[in-house]
Order: structure tokens, then sequence, then C-alpha cells
């Protein structure tokens, strides 16, 4: 059986590696030989995650003719591949790319950091801002108010409470996309709805198709479930998606689900827009694939100029291909665990009989809370405020990682919580590493790929700002600089620092 998920046509790849630009050569410096710089070439593009892991090359003879090389070369380019771990071949099966045996890989997801450490470290792993007060206070408040009927019951409600399941399909109604309320099912965070989609549609060796990069959580929690997962690679910069390739790998792996970020996409910060949306939901259509289309960051907005586009579900009027997922948590406070999925009727019914055998329900009172913000205009507020927030850490951030490291390379995204950045040239398992040694907390991309690719890549979220932007930075600077170094040595030992 073939080991790859994916494939890439010999004009692509050589398009890929066109795309390269090569560093100029110092003084008497030697240029590498062709097989070499095309090895190189190809390692490079599965570190960045541009092809993926696990996706089978072109044949020798077809990659020389798009590349006008000679077959020697491919064949002596793919041996050195072998070699060094990043390819694996097998009689009849081809070659797919592969990461070598000991590379850091993302075995778990971000976890936050634990309050007791925040005094000396700086914590950019966890893309989460404090809460918005005064809303979460009068938000419990309100919600205290409401809470006596329901002390009354027995607190079990697997579909959610019907007053905010009823307010949620209204919001979707306002934006366009008629909703009912057995469209709704409140769950405890994006988390627990992406979690409830998988164990219903997708069992144990099915294949899930994500973007690449990911959001690393969800990618663990689809780990854990046990699915295969078929990264599609995302075009460069804020572009986003690549619909060719998005057809390709539905046409020829037909996953059960594929996840997306439209909105804001986590790490990346791109906005997908109505043409890729359409675009997605028909090659899901046509593949027989659940489209699950996350909106966690949907209301993160940060410049006046954007304009949002429809909803994914919107392209899918009868409801039979797509799932949205949404969440309180990002938006408003993480440590309000309400998400809520929308899907046809007969799929919640599912989803709310399956979930007896896993949580019973949401907790009433965070629900009431919820309830009374979106009730009340405290809601649109609240996110108003958490705008403000990320717009004035984004700047800070920004400014702060330009003046210290200028070689890094980013795209200022219009929105989300985010920033992708392309170390350039350093490892950014080294970074993290050795972050964690300076008093900076920062999430390697390869925790964000599937099986070690973006290793030269972090993620800055938009969670600190000011002062402690800039110290962060030039943390960030200190740990770079002990990767350039070799990792000699300790690196500066991190200052208490409070905000």
């Amino acid at each position: 059986m073939a080991q790859w998920t994916s494939a890439v046509g010999p004009a692509q790849l050589a398009r890929l590696l066109s795309s390269q630009q090569d560093r100029p050569a110092g003084p008497g410096t030697r240029r590498p030989p062709a097989y070499r710089a095309l090895a190189d070439g190809i390692r490079l593009l599965v570190l960045e995650g541009r092809v993926p892991v696990a996706a089978r090359l072109p044949a020798e003879r077809e990659l020389a003719l798009s590349l006008s090389v000679s077959r020697t070369t491919v064949a002596a380019a793919y041996e050195a591949l072998r070699a060094e771990g990043f390819l694996e071949s097998r009689r009849g099966a081809g070659s797919w790319t592969a990461v070598p045996a000991g590379n850091p890989l993302p075995a778990r997801g971000l976890e936050p950091l634990p309050p007791e450490a925040l005094g000396s470290m700086i914590d950019l792993g966890c893309a989460a801002l404090p809460a918005p007060e005064p809303w979460l206070t009068r938000s419990v408040q309100g919600a205290l108010e409401e809470l006596p009927p329901y002390a009354h019951t027995h607190g079990d409600y697997p579909a959610g409470l019907p007053a905010l399941r009823a307010m949620i399909a209204e919001r979707y109604t306002a934006r366009g996309i008629p909703t009912m309320p057995e469209q709704i099912m409140v769950t405890t965070g994006a988390m627990g709805a992406i979690d409830a989609i998988c164990h219903l549609f997708a069992g144990r060796g099915e294949r899930i198709a994500v973007e690449s990069p990911s959001y690393a959580n969800i990618l663990q929690l689809m780990r854990e479930a046990g699915a295969r997962l078929v990264p599609v690679a995302m075009a460069e910069g804020l572009t986003g998606w690549d619909m060719d390739r998005w057809r390709q790998v539905l046409r020829d792996a037909a996953p059960r689900i594929a996840y997306v970020v439209a909105d804001f996409h986590n790490p990346t910060g791109a906005l997908a827009d109505d043409d890729q949306r359409r675009a997605m939901v028909d090659a899901a259509r046509s593949a027989g694939t659940v489209l699950v289309a996350d909106e966690t960051m949907t209301e993160l907005w940060l410049d006046e100029d954007v304009t949002m586009p429809r909803p994914v579900c919107a392209f899918d009027p009868a409801g039979a291909t797509v799932i949205t997922v949404g969440s309180a948590s990002k938006a408003f406070w993480a440590g309000m665990r309400i998400g809520w999925v929308r899907a046809a009727p007969d799929v919640i019914r599912s989803l709310v009989a399956a979930r007896a055998y896993a949580d019973l329900g949401t907790p009433v009172l965070e629900q009431l809370a919820v309830n009374w913000l979106f009730s009340t205009g405290g809601w649109e507020q609240a996110v108003e405020l958490r705008r403000s927030q990320a717009r004035e850490n984004r700047e800070a951030l920004i400014t702060a990682v330009r003046r210290e490291l200028p070689d890094w390379e980013f795209e200022v995204p219009k929105g989300g919580l985010t920033l992708w950045v392309r170390t350039g040239g350093l490892s950014g398992s080294r970074l993290a590493e050795a972050g964690e040694r300076v008093g900076v907390r920062v999430p390697s991309g390869p925790r964000f790929g599937v099986d070690g690719a973006f290793e030269g890549y972090v993620r800055l979220p938009f969670t600190v700002g000011g002062a402690v932007a800039e110290e962060a930075a030039v943390r960030l600077a200190a740990a770079a600089r002990v990767v350039e170094n070799g990792g000699a040595g300790g690196g500066e030992a991190p200052r208490t620092f409070v905000a």
C-alpha cells in the first residue's frame, strides 16, 4: 500500500522550485552541483510546508523534462534526499516526501503557560487576550440573575440552553444565513465542537484534509482521534488557499472531513475571499467530503477597510456539505468555554445523541452569560474592545520585531490574533528551545504542520503590547543569537518583567 496521501505534479513542483530565490554567493564561493541544488530546493519546500509531508513526487523522467535537466541529475537529487531522510521510496509506489527520524515533530498542542511562570517568562505561546472587562463581570452578574429557574431542573442540556440556541440561530439569520434553533448545538468551546464532529464523521483511520499550516491544537486533537491527516499547502503570503491543490487532494485522497479556517486563518492570518469559499464548498460537495468551517476568528477584523466575505455556509444553502463551528473563546475570552455548531438538523440530532457518552452538556452559567452578552449588546461592545487591544498589540509587536530582527519576514494580516513569521533561515524548534532559556516562550513552526514541516517559522500572537512587546522582541533576538552561534552557552538570564 502507498504511503503517500497527496501528490505534486512535475509542472507544479517546477513552479515551486522556480519561486525560490537563490542567495547570492559570496566571493570565492562555489555553486553547488545541479543535483545538490535541486535536493536542497526540494528539502526547503518540505521544511517550509509548501510541499506537504507524505506528498508523492513526480517520477524522475517527468521532473527532468519539466526542469530541463538530465534524468541523472534528478536521480542523484532523489538519492541525496533519501540519504538525508527527506524522501522515502517503494518499488511500484514511487517516492514521497518525509522528514528525518529524530527531527522535532509536533507531538503536543499549545498548552497555556502556568500563571506562576508569568513573572519571568513572556508567553507568546497562547493566542488569547485577558478578559474584556467590565463585560465579563457584567455578563456573569446577568447570568446569576437568570439562573434561578434553571436551578430547579437537572441542569443537563445536551443541545444547549434553548434560549442560547435561538439567539445563535438569530445571529446567523441576521448575517443572511436563515437558521433555525434546531440547527444549533452548544458545545464546550470550539475544541469540543470539532472533537464531536470528528468522532461522528471520521472514525479511526479516516482521512481528514487540513490546511498546511493549521491550528496546532486541532491537529493534535485529530491525531489523538486516530485520523490520518492529509495536508494541503497554503499559498504564499496572505493569498491563502490554492484551489487547484484543494480540488486535487479532495479528488485523489477522498477525505471524510476537510477542516478550514477561512476567517483570519490561524496561524497565517489569511482571509479567504468569496470565490475561494465558493470553490472550496463546490470541491467538497463533488468529493463527498464534509467541510468543517472554523469561524472562531470571524469577528476579529482589525483594519477599518476590511469587508468581510460571506460565511462559508452561505455557499451551501441545502446544508448538506458545510458544518460551521463558532466560539466565544477568541472573540471574547478563552476562559469562557462556550462554542457552537451550525449544521443540518439531522446532523445536530446525531451530535446530540452521541454526546450522551461524552460530557452530557455545557455549563449552564456560562451559557447564560453568553446569552446575556448577545441579548444586551454587550457582545458587540466587548468585541470592539478586543479589536482595539489586538490592534494596538499588533502595531507594537511588528514595530519591535522589525527593529530587533530585521531579517525576519512576515506579512501583516488584516485581522485575527497571529503573525506567521519566517525566521531568516533559523530553526524554529531551536529558537523555541533557546527562547525558554532567555525568558520568552514561542511556538515553533512544526507545531502547525503535519510531521515536522515549517521548521523555518514561528508564530507570534497579538497578546502583548507596549513595553512587554518590546522586551519580547529583545528576548527573541537574544534567542536568535544563541541559535546562530550553534546553541552554545545558556543565553541571557531571563529578567523579571512586571507589566
